[in-house]
């Protein structure tokens, strides 16, 4: 049966198969700053360390976005005052990062892709959360850029959480493994909105949505693929905010042209069978490595008053159906954003209120997450419940 592991079980069955000598990891800060971390390790422990500071993003940098290939990065800013931008940066071999262009945006771009063009980096676009809207660049960013296309949103009345899904409100945006479509869950629509991307000009077209469950407020999402360089048995899983939950959605390719479409074959809760979700939790973030899922639960204390949980599920090669396999401690408080390093033996969590980034150890065969490693704290901590503290953490690899 599922269950909350202890301490002592996480150290026994998710120990990680090998750990790098020195890693390099990106983070941003609502104090209007951007960090580059070094890691060393050595065995099951480690250490990190802020090697730069540096003033990027705008008043509330909110999002990164990196290709690795050529070390751009680029940083989405969540004000909706004064001047809000989006920002181009350089990142060297060392992590050093270096501002290369910057635009005026929209503001309360909370996320963004890269997409399109010859090799699939033409454009960024990005999911605005307040305006209810997605607007979209091409690449390279420069001072005088302008957005290619600005979409808003509508819709009649409130949805079933009145406070939260007062209009629509873009959470993310997603490429799909084709690189012919961009999704986009829409919390305050409880829709996944899908367009088509015309690859030459950044232009994005509207398909129909796919409708998640009323009160849901779909917020990340993330691919798999059963079978490399196949579209056969493609699956989405998006994790639902309001609705503390992972759906799973089978996504259809169209022949001969036309829209990606999406149906929903299962939500699975973000938390053990038996356990209510608490008062004031939200689920944030999902990725996928392998044939396991992984979300993360904010504001649950799970394992202490200031220690978030992080769910874990296996996927089912045959069918892509997910089984609960855990909850374990994410080492952060408020974790908003995570990811999974290349090697998939390393996962780092950051705890927007505890402005924390916590290395935490995976087993690449189980997929089970371990112990930490080691964890810093990143700038200034936030307060519970304000849009303060540490937005996000990549790996810089």
């Amino acid at each position: 049966m599922a269950s909350i592991r202890s301490c002592a079980s996480a150290i026994l069955l998710a120990l990680p198969t090998a750990l790098g000598a020195s890693a390099k990891l990106l983070v941003s800060h609502y104090n209007g700053n951007l960090y580059s971390l070094s890691l060393t390790t050595s065995g099951t422990t480690g250490q990190l360390a802020v090697k730069q500071s540096l003033k990027a993003g705008g008043t509330m940098p909110s999002w990164l976005t990196l290709d690795s290939d050529t070390g751009n990065l680029w940083v989405t800013d969540e004000s909706t005052g004064g001047s809000p931008v989006l920002t181009q940066l350089s990142v060297g071999s060392d992590g050093t990062m270096k501002i290369t262009g910057t635009s005026r945006s929209n503001g309360g771009e909370v996320h963004s892709a890269i997409y399109g063009g010859a090799d699939g980096k033409g454009f960024i676009a990005a999911a605005e959360y307040d305006p209810s809207s997605i607007s979209t660049w091409k690449l390279p960013i420069t001072g005088n850029a302008q957005a290619v296309q600005k979409m808003t949103f509508t819709m009649n009345g409130r949805g079933p959480n009145a406070s939260r899904q007062d209009k629509p409100h873009p959470h993310s945006v997603l490429p799909d493994p084709t690189g012919k479509f961009l999704l986009s869950p829409d919390l305050g629509a409880d829709l996944i909105r899908i367009f088509s991307i015309d690859a030459t000009s950044g232009k994005l077209t509207a398909c129909t949505a796919a409708q998640a469950g009323p009160g849901d407020g779909p917020r990340h999402g993330a691919f798999w693929q059963p079978k490399p360089g196949s579209t056969d048995g493609t699956m989405l899983y998006v994790v639902n905010e309001l609705g503390n939950s992972v759906t799973v959605w089978k996504v259809t390719y169209p022949s001969g042209g036309g829209c990606l479409s999406l149906t929903k074959t299962q939500a699975v809760s973000t938390y053990p069978a038996g356990k209510t979700p608490p008062n004031g939790c939200k689920a944030a973030e999902v990725h996928t490595w392998g044939n396991f899922v992984y979300a993360v639960n904010r504001n649950d204390k799970s394992f202490g008053s200031t220690s978030d949980s992080a769910a874990s599920y296996s996927i089912s090669p045959d069918t892509g159906a997910i089984t609960f396999m855990e909850a374990t401690n994410a080492d952060t408080y408020y974790p908003r954003t995570f990811q999974i390093n290349k090697a998939g033996d390393m996962v780092a969590f950051g705890g927007q209120t505890s402005s924390t980034v916590a290395i935490v150890a995976r087993n690449t065969t189980t997929g089970r997450l371990g112990p930490m490693i080691t964890s810093l704290l990143v700038g200034t901590a936030g307060v519970p419940g304000n849009e303060d503290g540490l937005s996000a953490v990549i790996w810089d690899e």
